[in-house]
């Protein structure tokens, strides 16, 4: 495909998506209440704006400033979380609308005419996959506040695979690639090449074998850690995890239990546990203690990637093309679907749903590989390095422009308000 009608058509579905995510919400739902895991949808919506127009068209188009004065409303280093709610600080609708709509109207011109350098090919790349991490977060937005779910989200869920057996797979020792390598980011116009700074450069590291599950945890495997009174068993928690349960916290985010069953909320509608169904919207803290429960222990990161790409280094866990009907991702189905479902989602060891479904807890702390350099977006990663563990693997909500086997996402551990389940590894 022509580069320029490539993006151009990844420009559209992706403002087209957060649109969707923006034009169904009523003057109340807008007017969301502070919650430390979301931001106001219309701050959202100028921040994706700014992001292309303080990135890319001043300084590589010389534009100037499509609404002056604000920069450091929409600069998410510039305005802090809690000032984001404050009244008469955020422009209304209308307005961010306005602005919104200009910047990307002459976001479009500027790809069909402007040369096509590695300075704008880059940064335009960045830019999308920046507007598609805003969808992801509108969408749990959506989750945390009880709204319904994206107009763009089926009511269907997929088939399990009742030939699938579930259980381990045995990933055997040996050297294998880890992230991508320098030499394969020559040519940044390819989306198959682009990736950020926190995946390079590549190396190769000798992984001793290692046993992990075929499947992700499911919401009955962890009924059984729950029902066992795990959370009052202080010996499964790590002292993180102890200090997190002084919060309060004795169950999943989005469980209730009524009249002796437990129910679990997606988006405005409340389910019985589907017993079969990756759990979604567990912390580390919870993941670590069921590996202590279930006698089992969390991958590294570099155990999970070499899980899923196999001595090939796949891009993806089935080869080097994503294919979007092997995936549960950009909010086609949101995790409503069996753990054995999308069997053909396989990596060369047996794992199933790697990518999509759920982001996935690693033991893992996120930190710089050796010979890390800044990319010319600077604050990608340094800002999470040191005190946010790894996640992999994207979720129903992410975006599969962007999510490949060596992406690597930062959170913090009490994070679970994001869609992240878990897998376990044999000790």
């Amino acid at each position: 495909m022509d580069r320029r009608v490539h993006f151009l058509s990844e420009l559209h579905h992706a403002d087209t998506r957060l649109r969707a995510l923006i034009d169904d919400l009523s003057d109340a739902q807008l007017a969301v209440p502070y919650h430390r895991g979301i931001n106001p949808p219309i701050w959202e919506l100028g921040h994706v704006a700014f992001f292309y127009e303080y990135f890319l068209l001043r300084p590589l188009v010389n534009l100037d400033p499509f609404m002056p004065g604000f920069d450091d409303v929409w600069d998410s280093f510039e305005l802090h979380h809690e000032e984001r709610w404050k009244e008469n600080v955020v422009p209304d609708l209308p307005n961010t609308r306005a602005y919104y709509n200009k910047v990307i109207a002459e976001l479009e011109t500027q790809i069909r005419t402007h040369p096509l350098t590695d300075e704008w090919l880059y940064l335009l790349e960045y830019g999308i996959a920046h507007h598609h991490m805003h969808i992801e977060s509108l969408i749990w937005t959506r989750q945390t506040l009880a709204y319904p779910k994206p107009t763009f989200t089926s009511d269907d869920s997929l088939s399990p695979d009742t030939h699938f057996t579930k259980g381990d797979a045995e990933v055997p020792s040996g050297s294998y690639q880890i992230g991508i390598s320098l030499l394969d980011t020559h040519d940044p116009s390819s989306a198959q090449h682009f990736c950020f700074d926190n995946e390079k450069p590549g190396f190769h590291l000798q992984i001793e074998s290692f046993k992990i599950s075929k499947s992700l945890v499911t919401c009955g495997e962890f009924l059984a850690f729950l029902e066992d009174g795990s959370y009052q068993n202080q010996s499964l928690w790590s002292f993180g995890g102890k200090h997190w349960l002084q919060d309060g916290h004795t169950h999943p985010e989005f469980w209730q239990k009524r009249k002796g069953t437990w129910w679990l909320r997606r988006f405005d509608q409340w389910i019985p546990i589907p017993l079969n169904h990756p759990i979604l919207h567990v912390s580390f803290w919870e993941a670590e203690a069921f590996c202590r429960w279930a006698d089992r222990r969390l991958p590294t990161e570099f155990e999970w990637e070499t899980a899923a790409r196999g001595h090939d280094a796949k891009l993806y866990p089935w080869g080097n093309t994503m294919q979007h009907n092997r995936v549960s991702m950009d909010a086609c189905h949101m995790g409503n679907h069996d753990a054995t479902a999308l069997s053909s989602s396989a990596s060369d060891c047996g794992c199933i749903q790697m990518l999509g479904t759920a982001w996935e807890w690693t033991d893992s702390q996120f930190l710089p590989y050796d010979g890390f350099s800044k990319d010319m977006y600077p604050y990608m990663s340094t800002l999470q390095f040191g005190d946010h563990k790894v996640v992999k693997g994207g979720s129903c909500a992410s975006s599969s422009h962007i999510i490949r086997n060596t992406y690597r996402q930062a959170y913090h551990p009490f994070r679970r308000d994001v869609f992240v389940g878990f897998r376990t590894c044999a000790r």
